[in-house]
């Protein structure tokens, strides 16, 4: 079976580092998005098996960008899993309504990162 496709979209050099490395670490194939217009384009051409997306990035928030995944049909069931340092009341209701499938906080904590992320991909047969 191939590698589970995981795309980050994602402005931090530091997070996305970090995302990168704790998912490499578990065997997926990782593929970045600096921003949310490129993170758009990379998922129409080859879906991937999750997404995680920030919030505040540089073009398009996050909520659009989720919106806008949401749209097509390529990507309309992918798991989108806010990771955001935007941690109000009402900004976890924010992402899950713009289409996000789950929200997790920054900083994000290594040792629970991955198990939290799996919960939304597909199990293996």
């Amino acid at each position: 079976m191939p590698p589970t496709k995981i795309l980050i979209i994602e402005d931090n050099e530091q997070n996305m580092y970090l995302m990168r490395f704790l998912l490499e670490k578990h065997r997926f194939d990782v593929r970045e998005a600096w921003d949310g217009k490129e993170g758009i384009a990379m998922a129409l051409r080859e879906p991937p098996d999750m997404i995680l997306l920030d919030i505040q990035l540089p073009l398009m928030d996050g909520y659009a960008v989720a919106r806008e995944l949401r749209s097509h049909e390529e990507t309309s069931a992918v798991p989108i899993v806010a990771v955001t340092s935007y941690a109000m009341p009402d900004d976890r209701s924010r992402c899950l309504a713009a289409g996000a499938t789950d929200y997790i906080e920054k900083p994000i904590d290594p040792e629970t990162f991955v198990r939290q992320i799996s919960n939304h991909l597909p199990r293996e047969a």
